[in-house]
């Protein structure tokens, strides 16, 4: 079955990722991995037991069906027989073996409607635990991936050595993998921005605002809040949403009034002909 194959990959590429780590490597997070693919490797064995018996009672049910049309059917062929025999010498024999042959037929008929309604089922059911086993194994491998990453300062400081460097490509991969592999530490908000800065540089100010948006969202209070705002203003005015980027650089004075941020946002609002409180003036540029 497919969840026995799955199940030893993974305890083989676990045994594997943990032979090739130092002694030294061995800590207590890496003891909280095992038992965790331990306890879902035990988990995907109850699985299989009982999809097992599940299938064994669903093939008993499609043999008896089965048989029960067989002998149908050579009841029906031993009626017709008979019928053809006694046709010329019994009408009245002949009109209740049709009624006993059309009762037989409609017997038929409704075991064959109970077996598609079994075999459908059937393929549900391997359906439902195919999906359900490649979703534990795409978890489990997530998990193992995790246990190979870089520690996350060491991540980080790659992917902010690398966007200084103007190294965009690599530093997106980075801080990509920070994120992913360490969703809730304090620097995320930070790896978020610097996405959303690689993002704008390239002019791809949709998935800039994205970032933006995840570090606005998630960390409202972080030191980087305040530029984040700001940024998503302009590429607000760049994707040309203007009245929406004006918005937007008028929240950032607002809430960080005294910062350099809201310099810039008061600076870029001059240019636009629009006043930091929310009245438009004309002006030459």
């Amino acid at each position: 079955m497919r969840i026995q194959r799955y199940s030893t990959l993974l305890a083989l590429l676990f045994v594997l990722s943990a032979a090739s780590l130092p002694a030294r490597g061995v800590s207590k997070e890496m003891i909280q991995l095992q038992t965790q693919v331990q306890a879902l490797q035990d988990q995907m064995t109850q699985m299989q037991q009982s999809f097992n018996e599940r299938m064994g009672v669903m093939k008993s049910l499609m043999d008896q069906n089965t048989d029960s049309m067989n002998k149908v059917t050579s009841a029906i062929t031993s009626l017709q027989s008979s019928l053809d025999k006694l046709q010329n010498d019994n009408n009245g024999k002949v009109d209740q073996l049709s009624g006993q042959i059309q009762a037989l037929n409609d017997s038929l008929d409704e075991l064959k409607a109970r077996l598609a309604k079994v075999t459908k089922q059937l393929e549900d059911m391997q359906a439902a635990q195919q999906s359900q086993a490649a979703a534990q194994a795409a978890q489990q491998a997530q998990q193992q991936a995790a246990a190979q990453a870089p520690p996350p300062d060491v991540l980080y400081n790659n992917g902010l050595r690398d966007y200084n460097a103007a190294k965009n490509d690599l530093a997106t991969q980075e801080f990509s993998d920070y994120v992913k592999f360490y969703p809730s530490t304090d620097l995320t908000g930070n790896s978020y921005f610097y996405l959303a800065e690689l993002a704008f540089k390239e002019g791809n100010y949709q998935e800039a605002v994205k970032n933006y948006d995840q570090v606005l969202q998630n960390y409202p209070t972080g030191n980087k809040a305040a530029s984040s705002a700001l940024k998503k203003g302009m590429a607000l005015i760049e994707l040309g949403q203007k009245d929406d980027g004006i918005a937007e650089l008028r929240h950032v004075i607002q809430r960080y009034p005294k910062s350099n941020e809201a310099m810039q946002a008061r600076e870029r609002l001059r240019k636009l002909g629009a006043s930091a409180s929310g009245t438009n003036r004309q002006t030459g540029q």
